[in-house]
């Protein structure tokens, strides 16, 4: 049982655990393993489509789908910007209550501390911690966070050092970003006592999306997620804190790449521009372009016309499963102003990769950094390298000196080859063993064994009342 909170609810803790699959449980994770029969077993969650982090956690905390909350992707076209938008964090762009916002009806003292997860600024949440690296003037980029209230990233920057940035996301992204959430939670539980604390915990999802499941160190990390997660389950014992543990997707091995902006580039329907040497994409002038986004492509296009032979081309494309148009997009629960005009949709083991271009001296200059923002789709290339040790800090070591003296310069160690990934996600046909998991108190829990994402949001209100299913 919980202790109740000085509001009256329920203390509770979620967490999320990303790329963490059912068939993932057992002999590598035995802290899981545990806290699985102690709490009733492990519940397999049905994801809303697409099954990656930002639909999923709006999904998770709304209890609605992408049409009711507006999150489609990790991105989308802003047409009145015309620009495409990714990995935005603002709490405004979620199109309904989130679940705490409820609960604060029963609740009014209700507190919320959410550290990393997503749409975390300008958020009600009493407490955030999120990533937010510096850009000087220059073009450096220094790992830093956002915090709130006022003195909290002092306060942890002094206490665990400053945040790992580099190893949160990109080549050298570790266990070490992780291991720093969880640390931060644990004082963030002690210096402000939240009734409901989030965190979300990214690593797993790397390693599955550079090696796929089964690669060579996933069994290594499994036991390194666990061992972190272990100090976070003890932290919530001592306080009377209802931990939830979830995912927000399981990870299937990827086998093929599927490349829609080429094949709109090739039928000139797709428009680029010379900018610094490479192809850089021209939305002001494309008839059609495809977001993409793991195993979704969003498809933009400027009229009726462009839209028709865009479905034929697109429809022909080898590993493209679905192509929805309309109110067909309804069917997948993304009838929505921010949805493509047209939803793809791959063949098991398939995904989409953003670039236009096919010659290696046409690529933007972007393209072999990391760089999430720029980017008009997900690139998970940018967990990889382009090329051995020596080889990469003989790149580091210009990139370095070129600062200094005061030049332009690019770290470019991200490859171009997108048939290096090895894991992909979004679909939500999986296999059983492959599919998301929800850990928690059985008594809250509907009867059902396999729940959709959207129920989430309704366990997390069941463990801050204490009210049985």
């Amino acid at each position: 049982m919980g202790t109740p909170h000085p509001s009256g609810a329920q203390r509770t803790v979620v967490a999320i655990v990303a790329g963490l699959s059912a068939g993932q449980i057992g002999a590598d994770t035995p802290t899981l393993r545990d806290l699985a029969r102690t709490l009733g077993g492990v519940h397999m969650l049905q994801p809303a489509f697409p099954a990656v982090t930002c639909t999923s956690q709006a999904t998770m905390l709304t209890g609605l789908s992408p049409q009711g909350h507006g999150i489609v992707g990790n991105g989308w076209l802003d047409r009145e910007l015309g620009e495409a938008r990714l990995w935005r964090q603002s709490r405004g762009l979620i199109q309904a209550p989130l679940v705490w916002e409820s609960a604060r009806a029963r609740f009014p003292g209700l507190s919320v501390a959410n550290l990393f997860g997503w749409f975390n600024m300008f958020s009600s949440a009493d407490v955030t911690v999120t990533p937010r690296p510096q850009y000087a003037a220059d073009g450096r980029k220094a790992a830093d966070i956002l915090a709130t209230p006022e003195g909290l990233r002092e306060r942890l920057v002094a206490e665990l050092g400053a945040f790992p940035l580099f190893n949160f996301w990109g080549p050298r992204a570790d266990i070490r970003s992780t291991e720093w959430i969880v640390q931060a939670t644990q004082r963030v539980m002690t210096w402000h006592d939240p009734a409901l604390t989030i965190c979300y915990l990214p690593h797993l999802d790397y390693v599955l999306q550079r090696e796929g499941p089964g690669g060579p160190t996933v069994r290594r990390e499994l036991r390194e997620v666990d061992r972190v997660l272990q100090s976070l389950i003890a932290a919530c014992r001592s306080r009377g804190a209802r931990l939830i543990l979830c995912s927000e997707y399981g990870i299937e091995r990827a086998h093929q790449v599927i490349h829609p902006n080429r094949a709109l580039r090739e039928a000139g329907l797709l428009s680029v521009r010379q900018e610094f040497g490479g192809l850089n994409l021209d939305l002001n002038g494309s008839a059609a372009f495809a977001l993409c986004d793991h195993q979704v492509a969003h498809v933009y296009a400027q009229d009726g016309a462009s839209l028709a032979r865009t479905r034929e081309i697109l429809a022909a494309l080898p590993a493209v499963d679905r192509v929805l148009a309309g109110s067909e997009r309804a069917e997948l629960q993304l009838d929505h102003a921010r949805t493509g005009d047209l939803v793809l949709v791959p063949t098991a083991g398939a995904w989409f990769a953003y670039p236009w271009w096919t010659e290696p001296s046409e690529a933007p200059d972007y393209a072999r950094t990391v760089d999430i923002h720029r980017k008009p789709g997900y690139d998970p290339c940018e967990l990889l390298l382009d090329a051995g040790p020596l080889a990469t800090s003989a790149k580091v070591a210009w990139f370095m000196l070129r600062k200094r003296l005061g030049m332009r310069a690019l770290l470019q160690c991200t490859p171009l080859d997108a048939s290096l990934v090895r894991g992909t996600h979004g679909r939500v046909d999986l296999k059983p063993e492959l599919e998301p998991v929800l850990l928690a108190e059985g008594a809250f829990l509907p009867q059902e064994g396999r729940l959709p994402m959207h129920a989430v949001h309704e366990v997390i209100l069941r463990h801050l009342t204490g009210e049985p299913a």
